[in-house]
Protein backbone atom coordinates (compact mmCIF):
# COMPACT_ATOMS: atom_id res chain seq x y z
CA UNK A 1 0.00 0.00 0.00
CA UNK A 2 1.25 3.64 -1.02
CA UNK A 3 1.08 5.93 1.68
CA UNK A 4 -1.36 9.18 0.54
CA UNK A 5 0.26 12.49 -0.35
CA UNK A 6 1.08 14.86 1.87
CA UNK A 7 -1.30 17.70 2.96
CA UNK A 8 1.94 20.05 3.57
CA UNK A 9 5.25 19.30 2.18
CA UNK A 10 8.08 21.55 2.98
CA UNK A 11 11.53 21.12 1.57
CA UNK A 12 14.64 23.35 2.49
CA UNK A 13 13.01 26.63 2.99
CA UNK A 14 14.63 29.53 3.23
CA UNK A 15 12.55 32.58 3.61
CA UNK A 16 14.21 36.73 3.44
CA UNK A 17 11.91 39.17 4.75
CA UNK A 18 12.10 41.55 2.25
CA UNK A 19 13.93 44.62 3.94
CA UNK A 20 16.65 42.11 5.73
CA UNK A 21 19.95 40.48 4.98
CA UNK A 22 19.43 37.49 7.19
CA UNK A 23 16.91 34.60 6.42
CA UNK A 24 14.39 34.09 8.96
CA UNK A 25 14.60 30.81 8.54
CA UNK A 26 16.95 28.13 6.68
CA UNK A 27 16.66 24.34 5.84
CA UNK A 28 13.17 23.31 7.04
CA UNK A 29 12.05 20.09 5.52
CA UNK A 30 9.14 18.10 6.39
CA UNK A 31 5.65 16.24 5.39
CA UNK A 32 2.22 16.66 7.20
CA UNK A 33 0.12 13.53 6.02
CA UNK A 34 -3.63 13.11 6.17
CA UNK A 35 -4.73 12.77 10.05
CA UNK A 36 -1.55 13.54 11.68
CA UNK A 37 -0.79 15.89 14.34
CA UNK A 38 2.24 17.63 14.21
CA UNK A 39 4.13 19.23 16.67
CA UNK A 40 6.91 21.76 15.37
CA UNK A 41 9.22 23.33 18.03
CA UNK A 42 12.29 25.23 17.83
CA UNK A 43 13.90 27.95 19.39
CA UNK A 44 12.28 31.54 19.47
CA UNK A 45 13.54 32.81 15.71
CA UNK A 46 14.18 29.63 14.47
CA UNK A 47 11.02 30.65 11.97
CA UNK A 48 7.64 28.70 13.47
CA UNK A 49 5.66 31.18 12.60
CA UNK A 50 7.31 31.97 9.20
CA UNK A 51 6.68 28.37 7.85
CA UNK A 52 3.11 28.91 9.15
CA UNK A 53 2.73 31.90 7.30
CA UNK A 54 3.92 30.32 4.20
CA UNK A 55 1.75 27.49 4.16
CA UNK A 56 -1.33 29.77 3.37
CA UNK A 57 0.32 31.78 1.19
CA UNK A 58 0.61 35.13 3.44
CA UNK A 59 4.63 34.82 2.94
CA UNK A 60 5.71 35.97 0.11
CA UNK A 61 2.23 36.91 -1.72
CA UNK A 62 0.86 39.34 1.12
CA UNK A 63 4.32 39.81 2.86
CA UNK A 64 7.12 40.19 0.73
CA UNK A 65 10.12 37.94 1.70
CA UNK A 66 12.41 36.06 -1.15
CA UNK A 67 11.48 32.21 -0.71
CA UNK A 68 13.69 29.36 -1.74
CA UNK A 69 13.13 25.96 -1.24
CA UNK A 70 9.50 24.92 -1.70
CA UNK A 71 6.47 24.50 0.27
CA UNK A 72 3.36 22.89 -1.17
CA UNK A 73 -0.09 22.26 -0.08
CA UNK A 74 -2.23 19.28 -1.76
CA UNK A 75 0.75 19.58 -4.37
CA UNK A 76 -0.12 23.47 -5.39
CA UNK A 77 2.58 25.68 -5.00
CA UNK A 78 1.91 27.90 -1.87
CA UNK A 79 3.90 30.79 -3.18
CA UNK A 80 2.30 31.16 -6.70
CA UNK A 81 -1.56 29.72 -5.91
CA UNK A 82 -3.76 32.53 -4.91
CA UNK A 83 -4.43 32.79 -1.36
CA UNK A 84 -8.38 31.75 -1.47
CA UNK A 85 -7.24 29.41 -3.35
CA UNK A 86 -5.13 27.61 -0.74
CA UNK A 87 -7.90 28.84 1.90
CA UNK A 88 -9.61 25.71 0.73
CA UNK A 89 -6.97 23.45 1.64
CA UNK A 90 -5.59 25.00 4.89
CA UNK A 91 -7.14 27.02 7.64
CA UNK A 92 -4.67 29.34 9.51
CA UNK A 93 -5.69 29.96 13.46
CA UNK A 94 -3.02 33.09 14.93
CA UNK A 95 -1.72 33.42 18.30
CA UNK A 96 -4.36 36.43 18.76
CA UNK A 97 -7.59 35.33 17.59
CA UNK A 98 -8.86 39.01 18.10
CA UNK A 99 -6.48 39.37 14.64
CA UNK A 100 -8.73 37.30 12.63
CA UNK A 101 -12.53 38.20 14.03
CA UNK A 102 -14.24 40.67 12.11
CA UNK A 103 -17.61 40.96 12.62
CA UNK A 104 -20.84 41.18 15.01
CA UNK A 105 -21.99 37.55 16.04
CA UNK A 106 -20.36 34.18 16.18
CA UNK A 107 -22.46 33.12 13.27
CA UNK A 108 -21.56 35.47 11.26
CA UNK A 109 -17.67 34.81 12.02
CA UNK A 110 -17.74 31.28 10.79
CA UNK A 111 -19.96 32.20 7.86
CA UNK A 112 -17.52 34.83 6.49
CA UNK A 113 -15.24 32.94 5.07
CA UNK A 114 -17.16 30.56 2.81
CA UNK A 115 -19.38 33.70 2.22
CA UNK A 116 -16.34 35.16 0.73
CA UNK A 117 -15.96 32.23 -1.43
CA UNK A 118 -19.33 32.90 -3.06
CA UNK A 119 -20.86 29.59 -1.89
CA UNK A 120 -24.72 29.02 -1.86
CA UNK A 121 -26.31 30.47 0.99
CA UNK A 122 -27.64 26.98 2.33
CA UNK A 123 -24.05 25.40 2.44
CA UNK A 124 -22.69 28.26 4.10
CA UNK A 125 -25.29 28.29 7.02
CA UNK A 126 -24.83 24.60 7.03
CA UNK A 127 -21.11 24.44 7.60
CA UNK A 128 -21.27 27.24 10.11
CA UNK A 129 -23.49 25.74 12.43
CA UNK A 130 -21.49 22.31 11.71
CA UNK A 131 -18.42 24.16 12.56
CA UNK A 132 -20.14 25.94 15.60
CA UNK A 133 -21.35 23.02 16.69
CA UNK A 134 -18.44 20.92 17.13
CA UNK A 135 -16.85 23.80 18.86
CA UNK A 136 -19.37 23.75 21.57
CA UNK A 137 -20.59 27.34 20.25
CA UNK A 138 -23.86 26.58 18.66
CA UNK A 139 -25.88 28.17 21.53
CA UNK A 140 -24.40 31.24 21.50
CA UNK A 141 -24.20 31.70 17.89
CA UNK A 142 -26.12 35.44 17.90
CA UNK A 143 -23.31 36.74 20.40
CA UNK A 144 -21.04 38.87 19.74
CA UNK A 145 -17.49 37.52 19.57
CA UNK A 146 -16.06 40.30 22.42
CA UNK A 147 -18.29 38.43 25.34
CA UNK A 148 -16.42 35.16 24.89
CA UNK A 149 -13.75 34.31 26.97
CA UNK A 150 -10.30 33.98 25.80
CA UNK A 151 -10.61 30.63 25.42
CA UNK A 152 -14.13 30.62 23.83
CA UNK A 153 -12.87 33.44 21.07
CA UNK A 154 -9.90 30.75 20.50
CA UNK A 155 -12.33 27.87 19.79
CA UNK A 156 -14.66 30.68 17.62
CA UNK A 157 -11.28 30.76 15.52
CA UNK A 158 -10.75 27.52 15.23
CA UNK A 159 -14.37 26.61 14.09
CA UNK A 160 -14.02 30.29 11.21
CA UNK A 161 -10.78 27.46 9.85
CA UNK A 162 -13.36 24.36 10.60
CA UNK A 163 -16.48 26.14 8.12
CA UNK A 164 -13.92 26.49 5.59
CA UNK A 165 -13.51 22.75 5.34
CA UNK A 166 -9.72 22.73 5.15
CA UNK A 167 -8.04 19.21 5.40
CA UNK A 168 -4.83 21.03 6.80
CA UNK A 169 -4.86 23.27 9.88
CA UNK A 170 -2.25 25.41 11.24
CA UNK A 171 -2.15 26.60 14.21
CA UNK A 172 0.35 29.44 15.94
CA UNK A 173 0.41 29.21 19.27
CA UNK A 174 -3.10 28.83 20.21
CA UNK A 175 -3.03 29.14 23.59
CA UNK A 176 -0.20 31.40 24.05
CA UNK A 177 -2.55 34.31 25.65
CA UNK A 178 -5.16 31.49 27.43
CA UNK A 179 -5.62 31.00 31.31
CA UNK A 180 -4.94 27.48 32.15
CA UNK A 181 -8.98 26.97 31.98
CA UNK A 182 -8.96 28.32 28.63
CA UNK A 183 -6.31 26.14 27.39
CA UNK A 184 -7.70 22.76 28.62
CA UNK A 185 -11.24 23.63 26.16
CA UNK A 186 -8.74 24.50 23.43
CA UNK A 187 -7.19 21.45 23.59
CA UNK A 188 -10.25 19.12 24.42
CA UNK A 189 -11.51 20.70 20.85
CA UNK A 190 -8.60 19.85 18.87
CA UNK A 191 -8.35 16.33 20.47
CA UNK A 192 -11.96 16.01 18.97
CA UNK A 193 -10.60 17.13 15.63
CA UNK A 194 -7.81 14.83 15.83
CA UNK A 195 -9.95 11.93 16.79
CA UNK A 196 -12.18 12.11 13.89
CA UNK A 197 -9.64 11.52 11.37
CA UNK A 198 -10.07 13.83 8.67
CA UNK A 199 -8.37 16.52 9.14
CA UNK A 200 -4.32 17.29 9.60
CA UNK A 201 -3.17 19.55 12.44
CA UNK A 202 0.22 21.51 12.27
CA UNK A 203 0.91 23.19 15.58
CA UNK A 204 3.24 25.44 16.84
CA UNK A 205 3.21 25.88 20.41
CA UNK A 206 5.60 26.23 23.62
CA UNK A 207 3.33 24.86 26.16
CA UNK A 208 3.93 21.17 25.80
CA UNK A 209 2.44 20.32 28.84
CA UNK A 210 -0.99 20.80 27.29
CA UNK A 211 -0.16 19.90 23.45
CA UNK A 212 1.56 16.31 24.25
CA UNK A 213 -1.65 14.63 24.95
CA UNK A 214 -2.81 14.95 21.08
CA UNK A 215 0.38 15.11 19.28
CA UNK A 216 1.30 12.24 16.99
CA UNK A 217 4.59 13.45 15.44
CA UNK A 218 7.90 15.93 16.29
CA UNK A 219 9.31 18.03 14.07
CA UNK A 220 12.46 20.22 15.88
CA UNK A 221 14.00 23.07 14.02
CA UNK A 222 17.13 24.22 15.30
CA UNK A 223 18.52 28.11 15.62
CA UNK A 224 19.06 28.60 11.31
CA UNK A 225 15.57 27.22 10.70
CA UNK A 226 17.17 23.32 9.80
CA UNK A 227 15.06 20.53 10.74
CA UNK A 228 17.23 18.59 13.53
CA UNK A 229 14.69 15.61 14.50
CA UNK A 230 11.45 14.28 12.60
CA UNK A 231 9.61 11.26 14.22
CA UNK A 232 7.22 10.33 17.06
CA UNK A 233 6.86 11.79 20.52
CA UNK A 234 8.75 8.67 21.78
CA UNK A 235 11.76 9.33 19.11
CA UNK A 236 12.23 13.08 19.60
CA UNK A 237 10.88 14.28 23.25
CA UNK A 238 11.88 10.78 24.98
CA UNK A 239 15.00 9.90 23.24
CA UNK A 240 16.23 13.10 22.45
CA UNK A 241 14.92 15.37 25.23
CA UNK A 242 18.67 16.37 26.65
CA UNK A 243 19.41 17.37 22.95
CA UNK A 244 16.47 19.59 22.66
CA UNK A 245 17.16 21.27 25.68
CA UNK A 246 20.38 22.01 24.95
CA UNK A 247 18.91 23.64 21.94
CA UNK A 248 16.80 26.28 23.66
CA UNK A 249 13.28 24.36 22.92
CA UNK A 250 10.36 24.17 25.44
CA UNK A 251 10.18 21.02 27.33
CA UNK A 252 7.14 19.37 29.20
CA UNK A 253 8.24 20.51 32.84
CA UNK A 254 7.84 17.09 33.88
CA UNK A 255 10.64 16.41 31.44
CA UNK A 256 12.85 18.94 32.76
CA UNK A 257 12.35 17.84 36.38
CA UNK A 258 13.26 14.17 34.94
CA UNK A 259 16.27 15.38 33.46
CA UNK A 260 17.51 17.42 36.52
CA UNK A 261 16.35 14.47 38.64
CA UNK A 262 18.64 11.89 36.23
CA UNK A 263 21.64 13.62 36.97
CA UNK A 264 21.11 13.19 40.61
CA UNK A 265 21.12 9.60 40.48
CA UNK A 266 17.78 8.68 40.31
CA UNK A 267 16.45 6.16 37.08
CA UNK A 268 13.55 7.33 35.26
CA UNK A 269 13.35 5.58 31.86
CA UNK A 270 11.80 6.00 29.71
CA UNK A 271 12.06 9.43 30.27
CA UNK A 272 8.87 11.15 31.53
CA UNK A 273 6.74 13.52 29.55
CA UNK A 274 3.60 13.73 32.11
CA UNK A 275 3.38 15.11 35.77
CA UNK A 276 1.40 11.71 36.27
CA UNK A 277 4.31 9.56 34.46
CA UNK A 278 6.90 11.63 36.64
CA UNK A 279 5.05 10.86 39.88
CA UNK A 280 5.09 7.05 38.12
CA UNK A 281 8.52 6.90 37.67
CA UNK A 282 9.68 8.21 40.82
CA UNK A 283 7.29 5.98 43.00
CA UNK A 284 8.84 3.35 40.97
CA UNK A 285 12.08 3.82 41.50
CA UNK A 286 11.67 4.36 45.02
CA UNK A 287 10.17 1.17 45.27
CA UNK A 288 13.18 -0.69 43.45
CA UNK A 289 15.53 1.16 46.39
CA UNK A 290 16.64 3.56 43.76
CA UNK A 291 15.92 6.26 45.61
CA UNK A 292 18.79 5.74 48.02
CA UNK A 293 20.92 6.79 44.78
CA UNK A 294 19.46 10.57 44.75
CA UNK A 295 21.71 13.62 45.90
CA UNK A 296 20.18 14.94 49.26
CA UNK A 297 18.11 17.97 49.00
CA UNK A 298 20.71 20.84 49.32
CA UNK A 299 20.29 22.94 52.80
CA UNK A 300 19.59 25.39 50.31
CA UNK A 301 17.22 24.15 48.71
CA UNK A 302 15.71 22.86 52.30
CA UNK A 303 15.82 26.44 53.63
CA UNK A 304 13.68 27.64 50.81
CA UNK A 305 11.62 24.75 51.23
CA UNK A 306 10.89 25.97 54.55
CA UNK A 307 10.58 29.86 54.08
CA UNK A 308 7.80 29.16 51.52
CA UNK A 309 5.93 27.09 54.18
CA UNK A 310 6.13 28.98 56.88
CA UNK A 311 6.35 32.60 55.39
CA UNK A 312 3.64 34.73 56.51
CA UNK A 313 0.46 35.49 54.93
CA UNK A 314 0.31 38.86 53.38
CA UNK A 315 -3.02 39.92 52.23
CA UNK A 316 -5.32 42.68 52.50
CA UNK A 317 -5.02 44.27 56.10
CA UNK A 318 -2.31 41.73 56.61
CA UNK A 319 1.03 43.08 57.47
CA UNK A 320 3.23 40.00 58.88
CA UNK A 321 4.85 40.98 62.50
CA UNK A 322 6.23 44.37 60.62
CA UNK A 323 2.79 46.50 61.26
CA UNK A 324 0.90 48.66 58.74
CA UNK A 325 2.81 51.71 59.47
CA UNK A 326 6.27 50.44 58.40
CA UNK A 327 4.89 48.17 55.65
CA UNK A 328 3.35 51.36 54.16
CA UNK A 329 6.59 53.35 54.54
CA UNK A 330 8.52 50.76 52.44
CA UNK A 331 5.89 50.42 50.02
CA UNK A 332 6.99 50.79 46.13
CA UNK A 333 3.48 50.16 45.37
CA UNK A 334 0.39 51.44 46.82
CA UNK A 335 -3.30 51.18 45.45
CA UNK A 336 -6.24 51.67 47.47
CA UNK A 337 -10.14 51.77 46.09
CA UNK A 338 -9.37 51.27 42.37
CA UNK A 339 -12.27 51.33 40.81
CA UNK A 340 -11.73 51.07 36.54
CA UNK A 341 -14.05 50.79 33.37
CA UNK A 342 -13.59 49.82 30.06
CA UNK A 343 -16.42 51.37 28.25
CA UNK A 344 -19.31 50.94 30.31
CA UNK A 345 -17.92 47.69 32.00
CA UNK A 346 -16.35 48.17 35.78
CA UNK A 347 -13.63 45.97 35.44
CA UNK A 348 -11.95 46.52 38.69
CA UNK A 349 -14.25 47.27 41.62
CA UNK A 350 -12.56 48.95 44.82
CA UNK A 351 -9.42 47.21 44.40
CA UNK A 352 -6.64 47.24 47.03
CA UNK A 353 -2.94 46.14 46.74
CA UNK A 354 0.64 47.30 48.50
CA UNK A 355 3.57 45.88 46.73
CA UNK A 356 6.82 46.27 49.10
CA UNK A 357 9.57 47.32 48.07
CA UNK A 358 12.17 44.50 46.54
CA UNK A 359 9.62 42.03 46.10
CA UNK A 360 8.55 39.90 42.99
CA UNK A 361 4.92 39.58 42.97
CA UNK A 362 2.94 37.68 40.14
CA UNK A 363 0.00 38.69 39.51
CA UNK A 364 -2.41 35.68 37.98
CA UNK A 365 -6.06 34.92 37.29
CA UNK A 366 -8.53 33.98 34.42
CA UNK A 367 -9.08 36.13 31.03
CA UNK A 368 -10.78 39.04 31.86
CA UNK A 369 -10.54 39.11 35.29
CA UNK A 370 -8.86 42.40 35.12
CA UNK A 371 -5.46 41.54 35.57
CA UNK A 372 -3.98 43.52 32.93
CA UNK A 373 -6.13 46.45 33.84
CA UNK A 374 -4.63 46.27 37.19
CA UNK A 375 -1.26 46.67 36.04
CA UNK A 376 -1.70 49.10 33.21
CA UNK A 377 -3.39 51.39 36.12
CA UNK A 378 -0.37 50.81 38.03
CA UNK A 379 2.06 52.17 35.58
CA UNK A 380 -0.17 54.85 34.53
CA UNK A 381 -1.24 53.46 31.14
CA UNK A 382 -5.04 53.80 31.35
CA UNK A 383 -6.51 56.33 34.09
CA UNK A 384 -8.81 55.24 36.90
CA UNK A 385 -11.93 57.12 37.79
CA UNK A 386 -11.73 56.20 41.15
CA UNK A 387 -8.91 55.12 43.73
CA UNK A 388 -5.17 56.32 44.49
CA UNK A 389 -2.14 54.93 42.94
CA UNK A 390 1.42 55.30 44.42
CA UNK A 391 4.33 54.34 42.30
CA UNK A 392 7.56 55.19 44.05
CA UNK A 393 6.39 58.08 45.68
CA UNK A 394 4.46 59.66 42.94
CA UNK A 395 0.70 59.29 41.32
CA UNK A 396 0.95 58.17 38.31
CA UNK A 397 -1.94 59.63 36.91
CA UNK A 398 -0.61 62.92 37.44
CA UNK A 399 2.81 62.77 36.41
CA UNK A 400 4.15 63.03 33.35
CA UNK A 401 5.31 60.52 30.67
CA UNK A 402 8.99 61.06 30.51
CA UNK A 403 8.75 61.47 34.73
CA UNK A 404 6.84 58.51 35.01
CA UNK A 405 9.56 56.41 33.03
CA UNK A 406 12.17 57.02 35.86
CA UNK A 407 9.81 55.41 38.03
CA UNK A 408 8.42 52.36 36.72
CA UNK A 409 8.90 50.42 33.06
CA UNK A 410 6.06 48.93 32.05
CA UNK A 411 5.80 45.81 29.44
CA UNK A 412 2.81 45.55 27.29
CA UNK A 413 1.31 42.39 26.43
CA UNK A 414 1.22 42.97 22.69
CA UNK A 415 5.21 44.20 22.21
CA UNK A 416 4.08 46.19 19.53
CA UNK A 417 1.80 48.44 21.31
CA UNK A 418 5.11 49.86 22.81
CA UNK A 419 7.36 50.29 19.87
CA UNK A 420 8.37 53.89 18.73
CA UNK A 421 11.18 54.01 16.80
CA UNK A 422 12.55 52.85 13.22
CA UNK A 423 15.46 50.34 14.15
CA UNK A 424 16.33 48.04 16.86
CA UNK A 425 18.80 50.20 18.34
CA UNK A 426 17.13 53.20 18.33
CA UNK A 427 14.16 51.70 20.50
CA UNK A 428 16.50 50.63 23.42
CA UNK A 429 18.09 54.19 22.90
CA UNK A 430 14.76 56.25 22.95
CA UNK A 431 14.53 56.09 26.73
CA UNK A 432 17.78 57.24 27.15
CA UNK A 433 17.95 60.07 25.11
CA UNK A 434 15.08 61.37 26.48
CA UNK A 435 16.68 61.25 29.79
CA UNK A 436 19.88 63.57 28.22
CA UNK A 437 22.23 60.67 28.39
CA UNK A 438 25.34 61.57 26.56
CA UNK A 439 25.75 59.57 22.88
CA UNK A 440 28.85 57.09 23.79
CA UNK A 441 26.49 56.27 27.41
CA UNK A 442 23.70 55.31 25.22
CA UNK A 443 25.97 53.37 22.59
CA UNK A 444 27.60 51.52 25.58
CA UNK A 445 24.14 50.69 26.77
CA UNK A 446 22.53 50.01 24.23
CA UNK A 447 25.40 47.50 22.95
CA UNK A 448 25.09 45.94 26.22
CA UNK A 449 21.64 45.44 26.41
CA UNK A 450 21.57 43.84 22.62
CA UNK A 451 24.09 41.12 23.54
CA UNK A 452 22.18 40.79 26.64
CA UNK A 453 18.79 39.20 24.91
CA UNK A 454 20.80 38.02 21.53
CA UNK A 455 19.56 41.14 19.09
CA UNK A 456 23.46 42.37 18.27
CA UNK A 457 22.25 41.39 14.46
CA UNK A 458 19.06 42.75 14.36
CA UNK A 459 20.01 46.43 15.77
CA UNK A 460 19.64 47.79 12.16
CA UNK A 461 16.16 45.94 11.69
CA UNK A 462 13.05 47.71 11.99
CA UNK A 463 11.33 46.03 15.37
CA UNK A 464 8.21 45.02 13.38
CA UNK A 465 10.74 42.58 11.09
CA UNK A 466 11.48 40.89 14.38
CA UNK A 467 10.42 37.22 15.25
CA UNK A 468 7.56 37.26 18.28
CA UNK A 469 10.21 35.94 20.52
CA UNK A 470 12.40 38.82 19.41
CA UNK A 471 10.09 41.28 19.84
CA UNK A 472 8.85 40.34 23.32
CA UNK A 473 13.18 40.69 24.03
CA UNK A 474 13.31 44.26 22.74
CA UNK A 475 10.13 45.13 24.66
CA UNK A 476 11.66 43.70 27.89
CA UNK A 477 14.80 45.32 26.80
CA UNK A 478 13.42 49.00 26.62
CA UNK A 479 11.87 48.75 30.19
CA UNK A 480 15.14 47.74 31.72
CA UNK A 481 17.49 50.12 30.11
CA UNK A 482 15.92 52.76 31.77
CA UNK A 483 17.01 51.16 35.35
CA UNK A 484 13.24 52.31 37.25
CA UNK A 485 12.80 50.61 40.55
CA UNK A 486 9.78 49.57 39.68
CA UNK A 487 9.27 46.72 36.65
CA UNK A 488 5.48 45.66 35.44
CA UNK A 489 5.58 43.15 32.68
CA UNK A 490 2.22 41.42 31.22
CA UNK A 491 3.12 37.98 30.02
CA UNK A 492 7.37 38.46 29.63
CA UNK A 493 7.55 34.78 28.33
CA UNK A 494 4.74 34.95 26.14
CA UNK A 495 7.08 33.56 22.55
CA UNK A 496 9.83 32.70 24.08
CA UNK A 497 12.11 29.57 23.54
CA UNK A 498 13.19 28.14 26.92
CA UNK A 499 16.83 29.45 27.08
CA UNK A 500 15.35 32.81 26.32
CA UNK A 501 12.86 33.18 29.06
CA UNK A 502 15.61 31.11 31.39
CA UNK A 503 17.73 34.37 30.27
CA UNK A 504 14.94 37.11 30.74
CA UNK A 505 13.82 35.18 34.45
CA UNK A 506 17.58 35.27 35.42
CA UNK A 507 17.63 38.94 34.59
CA UNK A 508 14.95 39.64 35.99
CA UNK A 509 15.97 38.25 39.25
CA UNK A 510 19.21 40.09 38.65
CA UNK A 511 17.73 43.66 38.65
CA UNK A 512 15.01 41.94 41.90
CA UNK A 513 18.14 41.03 43.86
CA UNK A 514 19.80 44.35 43.69
CA UNK A 515 16.66 46.23 44.58
CA UNK A 516 14.12 46.54 41.76
CA UNK A 517 10.85 46.06 42.46
CA UNK A 518 9.06 43.30 39.44
CA UNK A 519 5.66 42.90 39.26
CA UNK A 520 4.61 40.10 36.23
CA UNK A 521 1.25 39.37 34.99
CA UNK A 522 1.66 35.60 33.65
CA UNK A 523 -0.84 33.07 33.11
CA UNK A 524 1.63 30.56 33.31
CA UNK A 525 2.29 29.13 37.11
CA UNK A 526 4.89 27.03 36.62
CA UNK A 527 6.37 30.03 35.94
CA UNK A 528 4.71 31.70 39.06
CA UNK A 529 6.48 28.95 41.33
CA UNK A 530 9.54 28.98 39.89
CA UNK A 531 10.34 32.78 40.11
CA UNK A 532 7.64 34.78 42.78
CA UNK A 533 7.85 35.74 46.06
CA UNK A 534 4.16 36.73 46.04
CA UNK A 535 0.92 35.64 43.77
CA UNK A 536 -1.82 37.49 43.72
CA UNK A 537 -5.08 35.91 42.39
CA UNK A 538 -7.26 38.36 40.92
CA UNK A 539 -10.98 37.28 40.13
CA UNK A 540 -14.01 38.94 38.17
CA UNK A 541 -12.22 42.42 39.11
CA UNK A 542 -11.02 41.60 42.88
CA UNK A 543 -8.58 40.49 45.14
CA UNK A 544 -9.37 36.76 45.47
CA UNK A 545 -6.31 35.96 47.59
CA UNK A 546 -2.88 38.03 48.09
CA UNK A 547 -0.22 35.41 49.41
CA UNK A 548 2.87 33.45 49.72
CA UNK A 549 3.55 31.28 46.03
CA UNK A 550 3.08 28.18 48.10
CA UNK A 551 0.15 29.09 50.31
CA UNK A 552 -1.19 29.63 47.16
CA UNK A 553 -0.22 27.33 44.86
CA UNK A 554 -1.10 24.45 47.46
CA UNK A 555 -5.11 25.35 47.51
CA UNK A 556 -6.55 23.42 44.58
CA UNK A 557 -9.74 24.83 45.19
CA UNK A 558 -8.81 28.66 45.09
CA UNK A 559 -6.90 27.98 42.09
CA UNK A 560 -10.09 26.36 40.49
CA UNK A 561 -12.76 28.75 41.50
CA UNK A 562 -9.86 31.53 39.37
CA UNK A 563 -9.24 29.09 36.63
CA UNK A 564 -5.93 28.30 37.66
CA UNK A 565 -4.41 25.01 37.91
CA UNK A 566 -1.65 23.43 40.36
CA UNK A 567 1.77 24.14 38.00
CA UNK A 568 2.80 20.84 36.80
CA UNK A 569 5.87 20.09 39.50
CA UNK A 570 3.66 20.05 42.46
CA UNK A 571 1.59 18.04 40.85
CA UNK A 572 3.69 15.72 40.15
CA UNK A 573 5.42 15.79 43.91
CA UNK A 574 2.78 16.70 46.14
CA UNK A 575 2.75 14.18 48.84
CA UNK A 576 4.65 12.08 46.94
CA UNK A 577 5.41 9.61 50.03
CA UNK A 578 7.47 7.40 48.18
CA UNK A 579 9.76 10.23 48.17
CA UNK A 580 9.19 12.81 50.97
CA UNK A 581 12.20 14.47 50.43
CA UNK A 582 11.21 15.94 47.07
CA UNK A 583 7.10 15.64 47.98
CA UNK A 584 7.18 19.66 49.19
CA UNK A 585 9.22 21.19 46.04
CA UNK A 586 7.99 23.29 43.83
CA UNK A 587 10.68 24.67 41.61
CA UNK A 588 12.93 23.22 39.52
CA UNK A 589 16.16 25.04 40.93
CA UNK A 590 14.76 23.21 44.34
CA UNK A 591 15.41 19.83 42.89
CA UNK A 592 18.48 17.81 43.99
CA UNK A 593 21.16 18.86 41.70
CA UNK A 594 24.02 16.13 40.93
CA UNK A 595 27.20 15.30 43.10
CA UNK A 596 30.03 17.07 41.42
Amino acid sequence: MTSPAPLLAVSDLAVTYEGSDAAATRGATFDVAPGEVVLLLGPSGSGKSTIALTANGLIPQSIPAVVEGAVRVSGMDAATTPIPQLSTRVGMVFQDPDAQLVTGSLLDEVAFGPENLRMPVDEVLARAERALRRMGLWDRRHDNPDRLSGGGRQRLAIACALAMDSPLIVLDEPTANLDPAGIEEVYAALAEISAAGDRAILLVEHNLDAAIAFTDRVVALDHEGRTVADGTVDEVLRARGAELLALGVWLPVATLAALRLRDAGWTLDPLPLTPEELRAGLEAAASAHEARKVAPVSDDSAAIVRDRRDSPRIARGERGERGAEAAVSDAAVSVRGLTLRRGRTEVLHGVDLEVRRGEFVAIVGANGAGKTSLIQAIAGVVRAPRGRIVVDGVDPTCTDARALARRIGFVFQNPEHQFVAHTVHDELAHSLRRQGLGDDEVRDRVGRMLARFGLERHADRHPFLLSGGQKRRLSVGTALIAGAPVLALDEPTFGQDRARADELLGLLHEVNAAGTTVLVVTHDMQLVSEHADRAVVVGAGRILADAPVAEVLGDDALLRSASLRMPPLRRALQGLDAAPELSDLVRLDDLPRARA
